[in-house]
């Protein structure tokens, strides 16, 4: 068996007030005052009151900007490679804040014996996994790996990984740092995917220390794993490169597809792990935006609270990708007491649903 023994997380420097960023994105998308009306009022729908930025933009006027142009059409329109230089600028440096806060009292850093990094919003070789040995001077024979390119649900995937490493090794001490700078991507077409993604997401990092269960710690034990796909949301979720940054596609549909296939899903993981829906006592939910919490909420009838870490979440911080189920799973983790079990759930393309269950051990 493994466990976490330690969660935490990182931001950006730059706090942005959603209103803040109604207004720079008015500049950007509204082409009249009922475009403005109508984004007014998504924004104060979306549940978030803030969010965190690797670029001060959003919160400034238009003479003060540094990485978008200064111009009324936003030409020239940052290229790929621009977005690219601040991510290999700022990633490696907020991985680190998290890891160093997840060990703190914990491990010293060279008890790392393996290194999971996680990202999808951007990517190189050398990359962010090697960026960290550098920073942090973690030995050159460490274990690393990388999950790139799987969404929101890959941190699911990570502790997966993680857990599979820890039972085979005992003395394992596997360090997991999901880094995503999604604002890096905000697009300048005016269509419902740029719309959205520019009204949810954020920058964030979070690290999770996982030890096999004879390490001398109280943690949650990760008891059981379990993935599907649904086909028929293929083409609702989606991340692709392009010339001027990475293109999300988010559709309205999503939360009616969660809301359909839920507690189906839910009901196979938890029957897979031999367990009752009854037996959960918290609700690990990756916040991907108020409507697909609310969808949830609804298909496996919880009562009004069994969401609130995810809605603080989302709230302030907004929705981070991968880092963002760790954030939940930490205000979780802080307040659990012996042998309350937690299930978590995350989403992302395919549609993929990750699922783990986890055990507060003392």
């Amino acid at each position: 068996m493994s466990k976490i023994i330690s969660i935490d997380t990182a931001v950006p420097a730059y706090k942005h007030w959603q209103d803040d960023i109604l207004g720079f994105m008015q500049k950007v998308y509204a082409a009249d005052t009922t475009d403005m009306r109508k984004m007014k009022y998504l924004y104060h729908q979306s549940g978030i009151k803030s969010r965190y930025s690797v670029i001060p933009d959003y919160s400034r006027p238009v003479q003060e900007w540094k990485f978008y142009p200064k111009s009324e059409n936003l030409e020239p329109f940052p290229s790929l490679e621009q977005r690219m230089y601040l991510y290999h600028k700022y990633a490696a440096p907020l991985s680190v804040d998290a890891i160093r806060n997840c060990i703190d009292g914990m491990i010293p850093a060279s008890d790392i014996t393996h290194l999971i990094t996680v990202s999808c919003t951007g990517m190189s070789a050398p990359g962010l996994d090697l960026q960290i040995v550098d920073m942090m001077d973690l030995p050159s024979t460490l274990y690393r790996t990388s999950v790139n390119f799987m969404g929101c649900y890959a941190a699911i995937h990570a502790l997966k990984m993680a857990d599979a490493i820890c039972k085979t090794d005992e003395n394992a001490r596997v360090m997991i740092v999901c880094t995503e700078l999604c604002t890096l991507h905000f697009q300048r077409e005016a269509t419902m995917d740029n719309i959205a993604s520019s009204m949810l997401f954020a920058d964030g990092a979070a690290a999770a220390l996982v030890t096999h269960s004879h390490f001398a710690r109280p943690g949650l034990e990760l008891k059981n794993f379990y993935a599907e796909i649904i086909p028929k949301g293929r083409k609702d979720m989606a991340w692709e490169l392009s010339s001027s940054g990475f293109l999300m596609t988010l559709s309205g549909y999503i939360p009616e597809l969660i809301e359909q296939d839920f507690d189906q899903l839910i009901a196979r993981a938890i029957a897979a792990a031999g367990l009752k829906k009854e037996d959960m006592d918290s609700w690990c939910i990756h916040p991907g935006g108020k409507r697909i919490l609310e969808a949830v909420q609804r298909s496996l009838h919880l009562h009004d609270h069994a969401l609130d870490p995810s809605f603080n979440i989302l709230e302030r911080y907004g929705n981070m990708s991968s880092p963002t189920v760790l954030f939940v799973l930490k205000e979780i983790f802080q307040k659990a007491q012996r042998s309350q079990k937690i299930m978590g759930a995350a989403f992302g393309p395919g549609l993929t649903m990750e699922t783990f269950i986890a055990e507060m051990n003392a």
